[in-house]
């Protein structure tokens, strides 16, 4: 029988300031969330933070885009901004960007990936949390775990992998999207994805079996507010083994910290750290940007875990070599390339000032 992984979040208020969720905000989504599972709604769940981000983390047999999957995780942030106000947490519901839920939660603000599954003997899962960032920090990763042979020994040696991925890249910009076949279709996939601010790998499915093998919240905040409102701090669900990689093809690519868009105000590029949970919380420069990885085995729906998998010594390199590149960066102050280039900083404080200099620009 067809399962669904869905992650929906949201940055619902920040404590203090946009470093960390507070308990209280965070206690409220696990309460809901296990009366959803008494009721039936879901067969299991978990409320998990990443910076000040809540992921809803649900295992339900509704499928995806389901109604009342989409409204519950709806009204479980509506309900956590209301301890956020009272708290006098710093943007409280900064992420719910209009008034009433209307039938589903994409285009609404939160993000959400979703991912429909037939269990297989065993059916472990990661789910990736970022905060800081932005949609479309996923095409590095995603295209390391899935097409470099270099990151992933399966392509090579594993013949259920050895057929290659198909990869669903969406044009955040123009609501377009396209299909892409790696190998043979890679150097046209990366005239795209290595743009990720306007291209995002949505899916990645196994072309061995069909099945999908990565899904990634697409949703990005600015085109949707038209303005800049908080970053997207996206989310993603990756299967492994079998026909899909492993554990550790799935987790290399973060043993760098590939430099992604975010950090302070959302206007300036950084380091990804991978970080356990304890240290999920950015506070120098809002930052830098950081991503967790939870593992899991499904068992008939229920989530067994999760296995903090960052929380690993053989990642403190990345972690040196993100604050290394982090202490580069910052020195670069307002300049580029540490602050983002002028067509992504159209969301932030630009036009305005623009508009208010415009009559002063002369001819040379």
């Amino acid at each position: 029988m067809p399962q669904t992984l869905s992650v929906i979040k949201a940055d619902i208020g920040g404590f203090v300031g946009h470093s960390a969720m507070h308990p209280e905000v965070l206690n409220e989504g696990r309460e809901r969330l296990a009366q959803a599972v008494q009721s039936g709604l879901l067969i299991d769940a978990q409320a998990q933070a990443c910076g000040d981000d809540m992921f809803l983390i649900m295992s339900h047999d509704r499928g995806q885009d389901n109604v009342d999957i989409h409204r519950f995780a709806w009204d479980t942030f509506v309900s956590g901004t209301e301890i956020a106000k009272k708290l006098k947490l710093y943007g409280a519901g900064q992420d719910l960007l209009v008034d009433a839920f209307s039938g589903n939660i994409r285009g609404m603000g939160p993000g959400s990936a979703e991912l429909e599954l037939v269990e297989r003997q065993s059916e472990p899962v990661m789910v990736f949390m970022g905060d800081k960032t932005s949609s479309g920090s996923f095409n590095l990763p995603f295209y390391k775990m899935f097409s470099d042979p270099f990151n992933t020994a399966g392509l090579v040696i594993a013949e259920a992998l050895h057929a290659g991925f198909a990869y669903e890249v969406q044009d955040l910009k123009n609501h377009k999207k396209i299909v892409f076949n790696s190998p043979e279709e890679i150097y046209d996939l990366l005239v795209f994805i290595g743009s990720p601010a306007h291209y995002a790998i949505k899916r990645v499915v196994a072309r061995s079996t069909g099945e999908v093998a990565a899904v990634s919240s697409t949703e990005k905040l600015s085109l949707i507010a038209g303005r800049y409102v908080g970053k997207d701090d996206p989310t993603a669900i990756v299967r492994m083994q079998g026909a899909f990689p492993a554990v550790g093809e799935v987790l290399e690519p973060f043993t760098t910290p590939y430099i992604v868009e975010g950090f302070m105000r959302g206007s300036h590029y950084g380091p990804w750290m991978p970080v356990a949970m304890a240290d999920a919380t950015p506070s120098r420069f809002d930052g830098p940007p950081r991503v967790v990885a939870l593992g899991f085995q499904l068992a008939n729906g229920k989530l067994v875990g999760p296995r903090d998998m960052f929380a690993d010594v053989s990642f403190n390199n990345a972690r040196q070599e993100a604050n290394d590149i982090s202490d580069f960066l910052r020195k670069h102050g307002p300049f580029e390339p540490h602050r983002l280039p002028l067509d992504e900083m159209e969301y932030t404080t630009m036009p305005a000032v623009a508009a208010k200099m415009a009559n002063r620009w002369a001819d040379i």
